[in-house]
């Protein structure tokens, strides 16, 4: 979901990328089994005793000997490669996705916010979705017509097919995993308003654009239409994938229900118009974020959601902007993009009348109406009982620091990424006193069909640097030493990250291909040293957009945070979960706690003489 490098598009490098094919992109290279290991080890060295990383250490030897399990997995491993495209990626959007069984609210699907805007009536409410409706579809039709600015990592072009799977995409409940169904040549969209769901047609037959009064007026005809009290039955889409996949076979046995869904399913995206939140006691941008992130519950607007879309937006009565998106078929990037499009074609005013008879708003819009037998209803209470209890235990906090951005960093000669990701090492320390495994997203897209690998933050160097920081008898020098080598360890390790050569998508993909093979598991997959490394307490991710926004997502482990940022020139935004019911760790506090911490380390490079390394 996400990204730790800047994106470039140059004019210069316009041309040859735009006729590159995705056929011309490098498959994802299978590192070298000794590299994994000796960088595997490495990185759970500052989680475990000394005598837990001795028998890790022993297994990792055993798994890795000539002629030893590792050694054979990895041969069938380089023939999976040579036959096929990308040798991770059906795996990983299998493992990762289709195959998890807990809800995609929260601990999968992201929500984004996007800048709060100043609604003085329901009328700006629904001028402003119309003319977010064109901003999208102006996007998508970059995307459709193969002109949308391609996008170079260095001179490396990336690949851009995430794009073409981000619109009319949906997730479909199936047991024992889920499906992915697409429909990129739809011309219409969903409006949910009150739980109420209507189907939009927003293209013409001929693939136009209806005006932005055309879809005023239409989305004026749906906030009349809306009735009251209407069952939630969104909010099916929220349970466990196991619960609404049975739900949604409950409501398939009625023909009628087939066709809504369908509808739904085969939306370019869906458009929720909230009411308000009525959350009390936290400020804007946290309640923002909950509202992307899962509605705040079944009492508020988790009914008025679809989550199984790929994109659903959000406008609200208050003027809460954003967006919740189903993680299964692209990363952070494309979304970012498009949230970057649509707040640039809104400040540029560039929605225009089209030029024709203008089309009754009735005919644009259509309401679908389940109908709900006994079963369904019972199963939507349950599913309701469930957000409401899922919501009730996620703490979400919003944190704009202000004191400096990405470009003092960048005077100081180091990188932005880096020195976030060592700050939120600092403050986890400082907060917890011990080591945490630290989880940060890595684009691998300049392969074909390139997704993520896992950059692991936690280090030798970053648990030295929040040591020393936290040492009264350190030197000024010392910190700025221990800063330095724990930064560049970070860029160290990300650079390989993006270039294929993590640790842990290869060793997944050594364990899958054991599974495939019908092979039994190695008993180093389940060394409590190489567990301790997966159990990611701190879970980030850079998202970056040029707006006053940012991302917001679950934490992976109970005991652990969920932490997104967009660093921007001259502030830095994040967005930070955790889990009440854990005694142990606080959004909150962490927020402090990382304030604290971005605030020393730029307190440290100041006052350095030696300061500009």
């Amino acid at each position: 979901m996400h990204l730790c490098f800047k994106f470039a598009r140059s004019q210069s490098s316009l041309k040859l990328v735009r006729h590159l094919s995705a056929a011309h992109l490098p498959p994802l290279p299978v590192p070298a089994l000794q590299d994994t290991l000796q960088k595997c080890l490495r990185t759970i060295q500052p989680l475990v005793t000394e005598d837990q990383l001795q028998e890790t250490d022993s297994l990792f030897r055993k798994f890795g000997e000539p002629g030893g399990v590792g050694t054979q997995l990895q041969e069938l491993l380089l023939k999976r490669a040579e036959k096929e495209e990308n040798w991770l990626a059906d795996w990983w959007l299998n493992s990762a996705y289709l195959e998890y069984r807990s809800p995609v609210v929260v601990f999968s699907s992201p929500g984004l916010v996007m800048p709060q805007q100043q609604f003085q009536s329901e009328d700006d409410q629904l001028h402003f979705t119309a003319q977010l409706v064109l901003a999208v579809l102006d996007f998508k039709s970059l995307i459709d017509r193969d002109q949308l600015q391609p996008e170079i990592m260095g001179k490396d072009p990336l690949d851009m097919s995430q794009y073409k799977k981000v619109f009319g995409t949906c997730r479909l409940p199936r047991i024992p995993r889920d499906q992915l169904a697409y429909h990129p040549t739809s011309k219409h969209i969903i409006v949910m308003h009150r739980n109420n769901i209507f189907q939009l047609n927003v293209l013409a037959d001929d693939g136009s654009l209806y005006s932005e009064a055309q879809l005023f007026s239409a989305l004026s005809l749906i906030v009349e239409l809306t009735e009251q009290d209407v069952t939630p039955v969104g909010v099916l889409t929220s349970d466990s994938r196991d619960n609404w996949s049975k739900s949604y076979e409950l409501l398939a046995q009625d023909a009628g229900n087939v066709e809504v869904l369908n509808s739904i399913e085969s939306a370019l995206f869906v458009v929720c118009l909230d009411q308000p939140s009525g959350a009390v006691g936290l400020d804007d941008r946290t309640i923002s974020g909950r509202q992307t992130m899962h509605g705040d519950g079944p009492m508020s607007n988790g009914g008025n959601r679809w989550f199984d879309k790929t994109i659903q937006f959000i406008v609200s009565e208050e003027g809460r902007v954003g967006l919740t998106y189903e993680h299964s078929p692209a990363e952070g990037q494309p979304i970012a993009s498009i949230v970057d499009h649509i707040m640039a074609y809104i400040d540029g005013n560039k929605a225009e009348e089209v030029v024709g008879d203008p089309t009754p708003s009735a005919n644009l819009c259509v309401p679908l109406k389940f109908n709900i037998n006994q079963e369904v209803q019972q199963a939507i209470k349950s599913s309701a009982a469930n957000l409401e209890k899922l919501v009730n235990n996620v703490e979400a906090c919003a944190f704009s620091f202000d004191k400096y951005g990405k470009e003092f960093i960048k005077s100081q000669k180091l990188s932005p990424d880096s020195f976030i990701q060592m700050a939120m090492q600092f403050a986890f320390y400082r907060l917890h006193k011990v080591a945490g495994a630290h989880y940060e997203t890595a684009a691998t897209r300049k392969f074909l069909h390139g997704r993520t690998e896992t950059i692991r933050s936690c280090s030798v160097e970053s648990v030295a640097f929040a040591q020393t920081m936290l040492d009264p008898t350190a030197s000024p020098h010392q910190k700025l030493a221990a800063l330095k080598k724990a930064v560049n360890g970070h860029k160290d390790y990300t650079l390989q990250a993006l270039n294929g050569l993590g640790v842990d998508r290869h060793l997944l993909g050594l364990k899958l291909t054991a599974i495939s093979h019908g092979l039994p598991i190695p008993p180093l997959f389940s060394d409590p040293g190489y567990l301790r490394s997966l159990h990611m307490r701190l879970s980030t991710s850079q998202v970056a957009v040029k707006s006053d926004g940012f991302m917001i997502y679950g934490p992976l482990v109970e005991d652990g945070y969920g932490c997104c940022y967009n660093p921007r020139s001259n502030d830095i935004k994040f967005g930070t979960t955790a889990i009440i019911s854990c005694a142990e760790t606080s959004a909150v506090k962490f927020v402090d706690s990382l304030d604290q911490s971005l605030t020393d380390m730029h307190q440290l490079l100041i006052s350095t003489p030696t300061a500009h390394l």
